[in-house]
């Protein structure tokens, strides 16, 4: 019988748990009705009572895009005439991450648009409230269609490191497009920074 080094004895056992946990694992998801919980198909036919159920034409609806304004995705801060000088800065507000969400009915498209981003408190700056002054903009082609200024409140509880800070507006709908040309435009309103 050949004897075993203790370091290929070790590994190998180890090999046999982990495939043994991964046994297990695999049985578990194998259980019950796996893509019916993930709700991407399979599994019931029927939706279940009170549950929304998802048209052929809204799921290839097309739903328009909602971007960044390049000069507007960043808004700094400064206390009363220091404009510029990283020592007065209060705060810098960013824009990380936007997305949008459609729902159609009765010929009209609803679109919630979601926004993302940090407060990081400068050298000048303290804890309370940050008022961000949020622009969203609706272009049909080269017209714009709608526009909303958002005053939206962030508490900033520590002057050590960001603070996330995300908005939903659900204010905008239009009738259902007839071509791909609609655009959303989101930043924050540099002409309302203090």
């Amino acid at each position: 019988m050949r004897e075993v080094p203790f370091m290929e004895f070790v590994r190998l056992k180890l090999a046999s748990l982990a495939a043994l946990g991964l046994a297990l694992s695999l049985s578990g998801c194998q259980s019950g009705d796996a893509l019916g919980a993930l709700k991407i198909g399979g599994g019931q036919s029927q939706p279940q009572e009170g549950q929304e159920t998802i048209t052929a034409g809204e799921l290839l609806a097309y739903c328009p895009s909602v971007s960044l304004a390049g000069d507007e995705a960043v808004l700094n801060s400064y206390q009363r005439g220091g404009d510029g000088d990283a020592t007065k800065l209060i705060y810098r507000a960013a824009i990380t991450d936007m997305t949008r969400s459609c729902t159609y009915g009765g010929g009209m498209t609803a679109i919630a648009i979601g926004i993302a981003g940090r407060i990081i408190p400068g050298p000048a700056g303290s804890t309370g409230v940050v008022r961000l002054p949020m622009q969203i903009k609706v272009y049909e082609g080269a017209t714009e269609i709608h526009s909303r200024r958002i005053e939206h409140d962030v508490t900033v509880a520590d002057t050590a490191g960001a603070t996330q800070f995300m908005l939903v507006d659900r204010d905008f709908s239009m009738p259902n497009p007839t071509s791909r040309n609609v655009r959303v435009i989101v930043g924050f309103d540099q002409a309302a920074k203090r």
